[in-house]
């Protein structure tokens, strides 16, 4: 029984020791195998996602990222195409023209022809011991119709053709004007943009200062308060970028109730220029365009041709029109006793002694004359409108030229400046924090003029009545 007992705690021993053994070999093997790089071929995962998708999945703070391969933003020529498609105040105003365009039919319709049934003769009571009811019954269809006369269908007509060009021309100028709304939103949409990028430059810059501040710091070369002071100060930094942002998504918000887009907002971006252009035309080119293009102007003048057409109407209306009837009687009894079916004819002319419509005549010509100095009012307000927007630009333009030219590099210079001689000991620290703040106030107010600049650059397209200013 010993020996049983020897041998079987041999044998457990030798198991126990071979199991660690193989525990060591196989650790070692995976220490040996996890220093060697792990390669992997990028061609055998094509759906992995892109590190900055990652990431912004990880941050839900973030904004969201266009989606690989996708389009950065619609450009203005987009958005004004699917502007002009899709909104509902434009769809629910050309209506409007159709219902114009359909009452040319209506103006151009023939007067009906009338048709009237009569029967008469029918005895019926007994007389003198005869009664035959029918016999004597005269049945007569009767046909009428009123002729018009002056071409009063023809005014009509025209007339209706005039209000259609008019509705036309009032849809345009619905669109010039919405044009605008949409330009400024998108030029608002642009600034928000650039404004955020602003903001996040300048807390990259800051963090690089804070950074440098700290290592200071812990050489002993600043004092716990001025680090303390320049930290901070970089909440204002943090409160401007989220600004920023709230700004953008108003922006873009405004900009997609236009276009009758549901899109999300983190999924929707517009780009393009956002930059100025110091050239201009002469104001006497954007006049002129400007009387050749504005579409309520045009509504104007159309409007007196119309009136002048109204008039021709009126004047035609208090002309007599004659209605003509024609009818079959079938058993009549007149003294020709074999005069079974006859035919008669007549002609109704209204004598117009008191009526012939002087009112409606007298009412159009005051309506001539009233749009005539309607249409002297609307291109007098072209004139005015071309002029304040031309002004507007050039004094946009005149203190945007400096700012390119001169004070944003001097703005940069100094922020440096004064930023380089505060790491070295030779500014005090609220030099280095007025630099700062000097720094931004003119990078911000640049672009504040610039998108000024677009603002009234799309004022004085609303102004000619098209685009004249990119």
């Amino acid at each position: 029984m010993n020996n049983l007992r020897a041998v079987f705690s041999r044998s457990i021993g030798r198991m126990i020791f071979a199991g660690l053994l193989l525990l060591l070999c196989t650790a070692g093997a995976s220490a040996q195998q996890a220093q060697q790089p792990i390669k992997i071929n990028v061609a055998d995962l094509p759906n992995l996602p892109q590190p900055q998708l990652l990431a912004q999945a990880a941050i839900p703070g973030l904004p969201a990222l266009p989606a690989p391969g996708g389009p950065s933003g619609l450009t203005w020529e987009q958005v004004k195409t699917k502007f002009e498609a899709a909104n509902p105040v434009m769809k629910s105003d050309q209506s409007n023209v159709d219902e114009m365009k359909a009452e040319e039919i209506t103006a151009y319709l023939r007067p009906n022809p009338d048709f009237t049934l009569s029967a008469d003769g029918t005895q019926i009571m007994p007389h003198e011991g005869y009664w035959r009811p029918t016999s004597g019954t005269q049945v007569q269809p009767n046909f009428s119709y009123l002729h018009e006369r002056d071409h009063k269908r023809e005014l009509r007509l025209q007339s209706a053709k005039e209000g259609t060009q008019i509705a036309t021309s009032q849809h345009e100028d619905l669109d010039r004007n919405m044009i605008f709304v949409l330009r400024s939103a998108f030029v608002q949409t642009l600034q928000a943009k650039a404004v955020l990028e602003l903001a996040k430059a300048d807390m990259e810059y800051y963090d690089k200062i804070i950074a440098i501040s700290q290592d200071r710091f812990k050489a002993g070369d600043l004092a716990q308060i001025d680090l303390d002071r320049i930290e901070l100060l970089r909440v204002q930094y943090e409160s401007e970028i989220q600004t920023a942002i709230v700004n953008l998504r108003t922006a873009k918000i405004a900009l997609l109730q236009l276009l009758d887009d549901r899109t999300p907002v983190d999924q929707f971006d517009v780009n393009g220029p956002f930059d100025f252009s110091s050239e201009m035309k002469p104001l006497n080119d954007f006049e002129q365009a400007a009387l050749d293009a504005r579409p309520d102007l045009r509504a104007a003048v159309q409007a007196i041709e119309q009136s002048k057409t109204n008039h021709k109407l009126a004047i035609s209306n208090g002309s007599t029109d004659p209605t003509f009837g024609v009818w079959y009687t079938y058993n009549p009894s007149f003294s020709n006793p074999y005069a079974q079916q006859t035919l008669g004819l007549s002609v109704n002319i209204p004598l117009r002694i008191f009526d012939r419509n002087q009112g409606e005549k007298q009412r159009t010509l005051i309506d001539i004359d009233r749009n005539q100095q309607l249409t002297d009012a609307a291109r007098a307000q072209v004139f005015s409108d071309v002029d304040s927007a031309y002004e507007q630009v050039r004094s946009n333009i005149a203190l945007l030229v400096p700012y390119r030219d001169k004070y944003k590099d001097q703005a940069t210079r100094v922020r440096d400046t004064v930023t380089f001689s505060y790491q070295h000991g030779g500014a005090s620290l609220m030099d280095f924090l007025n630099a700062q703040s000097d720094y931004r106030v003119v990078q911000l107010a640049y672009l504040q003029l610039v998108g000024a600049y677009l603002t009234a650059a799309g004022q004085v397209n609303l102004a000619v009545g098209r685009e004249v200013i990119p």
